[in-house]
């Protein structure tokens, strides 16, 4: 008997018929004999809808109140669900976040899950019935409920396996594994049987939308083996497997592993170049801490070679939805920061190539910057990790940089139309 966390998106919540599917796949799993813990989201779509009515009922909502509205959707679907199951010949019950409870801190709308009480869900896994938990959701203090952030159901579902010490956690989403890259954009993209948490987490960070970053994080803290796979399709994996399995380095053997896992692409980059910046200590600080404290993620930095004049530009990257909020912060320190001008740009891409294989092999970066100049894709700027390699390039080019890259890395499928 194994322990098995299911989690479904909203794609796969999406109407009553699709419930249903969802209940006869749950069913299947039971009646191999597991206990399972599903963990879903709202229907497609039903989050925007609720986050629409916060705003067109006040546009400086309480976020207490909006974590009571915007939860809704995943309570609505975890009772369906345990209907669904149970005309399907299963028992079942929903668990809401505050009956386990799921404890998390008290920053509404971004919550941190804190503990998870399992005691009650353990009883009722042991008697064979199916737990249904909404995701993306929690309780602080024991008293207001509290949500976990766009894609928190991932966060949920890792979070219980850990709880549960469930001996998988399977993602279904309206993918059937982890690619190479977007195989919209490379149709000879590969579905990798295996990823380590390292990859997935590079991967997440730099624009792959198959899993929420903080789930992969706390996949790896926790050592929660994770499979996504497609919640409309049963195909196979290279290795046999459905899906793709997220799992720590040492069950990744020395045949599986490559140089290059895969290429990851993000569009929703913005550019700002303070030009003439005081080239003296402290000036590089003066920029970045107001944005901190304004809770703004900078990503890429370059600061140019000094000018004769004792200035520098520095060239950064944020997140495009909080360039104006930059901006704003930006205008109102220039004078302890002492810049000349704001240059904005946000027809740009951050394009990466991440793989573990990069520890032990020399020339990544080379053959990432070659193959981009040879193409005529001038780089504005690179980050760099120990395992991934990141350009940002003219949005225009996106497309064509990722098909180029996934060729030059031989990370193409053999068999592809």
């Amino acid at each position: 008997m194994a322990r098995i966390v299911m989690k479904f998106g909203g794609t796969s919540m999406a109407g009553i018929e699709r419930i249903r599917n969802v209940a006869a796949r749950v069913k299947r799993e039971v009646d191999a004999g597991n206990q399972v813990a599903v963990v879903v989201s709202a229907m497609a779509g039903e989050t925007d809808r609720l986050v629409g009515f916060c705003r067109e009922a006040s546009s400086l909502y309480d976020a207490k109140e909006y974590d009571v509205v915007v939860s809704a959707g995943e309570q609505i679907t975890s009772g369906l669900l345990a209907i669904a199951l149970q005309a399907a010949g299963c028992k079942a019950r929903s668990w809401l976040g505050w009956q386990l409870p799921i404890n998390t801190s008290d920053a509404h709308g971004s919550a941190r899950i804190g503990e998870i009480d399992t005691a009650a869900l353990d009883a009722s896994l042991a008697d064979g019935v199916v737990a249904v938990i909404p995701g993306f959701q929690g309780v602080a203090d024991g008293q207001r409920v509290t949500t976990l952030g766009r894609g928190g159901s991932d966060t949920s579902a890792v979070a219980m396996a850990a709880a549960m010490k469930a001996d998988r956690c399977d993602i279904y989403t309206d993918v059937d594994g982890v690619y190479t890259t977007d195989p919209r954009i490379v149709p000879r993209a590969r579905k990798l049987g295996k990823v380590t948490y390292e990859e997935m987490l590079e991967l997440a960070s730099v624009g792959a939308k198959v899993l929420q970053t903080r789930s992969v994080g706390l996949a790896m803290k926790e050592n929660v083996r994770v499979r996504v796979l497609s919640s409309f399709e049963d195909g196979d994996t290279n290795d046999g497997h459905r899906g793709t399995l997220i799992v720590g380095e040492e069950e990744i053997d020395d045949m599986e592993r490559q140089l290059i896992t895969g290429i990851a692409h993000d569009k929703n980059e913005a550019k700002i170049t303070l030009t003439q910046v005081s080239d003296r200590p402290g000036s590089v600080a003066a920029i970045f801490a107001p944005l901190a404290d304004g809770g703004i993620n900078v990503d890429m930095i370059v600061q140019n070679v000094a000018h004769s004049t004792g200035s520098t530009d520095v060239t950064f990257t944020v997140p495009a939805a909080d360039l104006a909020r930059s901006l704003d912060i930006l205008d109102k320190a220039k004078d302890a920061i002492g810049y000349a001008t704001i240059v904005h740009d946000t027809r740009v891409a951050k394009v990466s190539v991440v793989g573990v294989g990069m520890r032990s092999h020399a020339g990544v970066a080379s053959t990432m910057f070659t193959t981009l100049g040879e193409r005529g894709i001038n780089i504005q700027a690179i980050a760099t990790s120990e395992i991934k390699v990141s350009v940002l390039i003219e949005e225009d080019y996106t497309e064509l940089a990722v098909r180029v890259l996934h060729t030059a890395y031989g990370l193409d499928a053999e068999d592809a139309a």
